[in-house]
């Protein structure tokens, strides 16, 4: 993936006569980053950057009132809130965004396509969905919640599934007395409910609900993130902080050879993770990490062996 930016980069510089002249003030160019305002997390992710970019590089922690007087050096923001508060405070500066997910940056990333990027941090639900499948090898139907204004979340895996014996039906929420009782609906159809990274739905005060209520009706739930796993979800996918950063590392190299981001993307590796204890609840037995996420490679690479003959 960063030969591939780095070959783009290249390409780009010999095609725009003035491209080297320009990549050379580029090159003198820091890189301002925008904190999550959790310093272990903020600082993590410098170290990381730092670690991938060289140290000749110079990085400067920003202000949001620093934010305003930048016009062409890159700002990394890490979280949602950095990104609205940079965009708030300087809608012209180039910004690559980490730690926000693909439903948060889109619209975004479209209207400024090369001045503003991110590297996605929930998982493609696809992946999430095989997740699932690789742990229950004899589910065929999906449950989803959502709300009317999140239901196109879910618009695209649906089309994807049918090729791995898989269907989804949606089931909508839209106020929270509806939510439990919509819950019980499609743990009635879904051999397992699959959560996407919808704060609407799934959040601080409802998880505990929605996990204790799929818990009772023996239904496993897969992501949404992480965090979630330790709340009790069975499993998911998630980027580590390494891939992340080592992607966002080859997004800036690109910026500085071309003056412009690659368009965003998902990391190329996941990790997993996995709620032992909750399996051992339901009695579901469990493979090794490594072989889950091997059976969820196979998934998908058996169906682009298949697209591609």
């Amino acid at each position: 993936m960063i030969a591939k930016f780095l070959f783009a980069a290249i390409v780009a510089a010999i095609l725009v006569g003035n491209a080297p002249a320009q990549g050379q003030e580029r090159d003198r160019l820091p890189v301002y980053l925008a904190g999550s305002g959790n310093e272990a997390l903020d600082q993590h992710i410098l170290d990381l950057l730092k670690l991938n970019l060289g140290s000749q590089r110079e990085f400067i922690l920003l202000s949001d009132k620093q934010a305003a007087l930048i016009d062409e050096a890159p700002i990394v923001t890490i979280g949602p809130g950095a990104f609205s508060r940079i965009r708030q405070a300087n809608r012209k500066a180039p910004v690559l965004a980490m730690l926000a997910t693909q439903n948060f940056l889109d619209g975004f990333t479209t209207l400024s396509p090369g001045r503003v990027s991110g590297i996605y941090y929930d998982v493609p639900l696809l992946r999430q969905a095989l997740l699932g499948k690789a742990i229950l090898p004899q589910a065929t139907r999906i449950a989803l919640l959502s709300t009317t204004g999140s239901a196109a979340l879910y618009d695209t895996l649906i089309d994807q599934l049918q090729p791995y014996n898989l269907e989804a039906r949606l089931f909508i929420v839209d106020d929270d007395k509806q939510l439990i009782p919509t819950l019980i609906r499609a743990l009635s159809y879904g051999d397992f409910l699959l959560a996407a990274p919808d704060n609407v739905i799934y959040n601080p005060r409802t998880i505990k609900h929605i996990l204790l209520t799929a818990y009772r009706r023996n239904r496993i739930v897969i992501g949404p993130s992480q965090a979630y796993v330790k709340a009790g979800s069975l499993a998911s996918g998630y980027p580590s902080f390494s891939v992340m950063a080592e992607m966002a590392a080859a997004y800036l190299q690109v910026f500085f050879e071309t003056g412009q981001f690659p368009a965003p993307d998902y990391p190329s590796d996941f990790q997993l993770e996995i709620n032992q204890q909750v399996a051992r609840s339901m009695n579901i037995p469990l493979a090794s990490r490594e072989q889950i996420a091997q059976a969820v490679e196979r998934l998908l690479t058996s169906q682009e062996a298949q697209r591609d003959e």
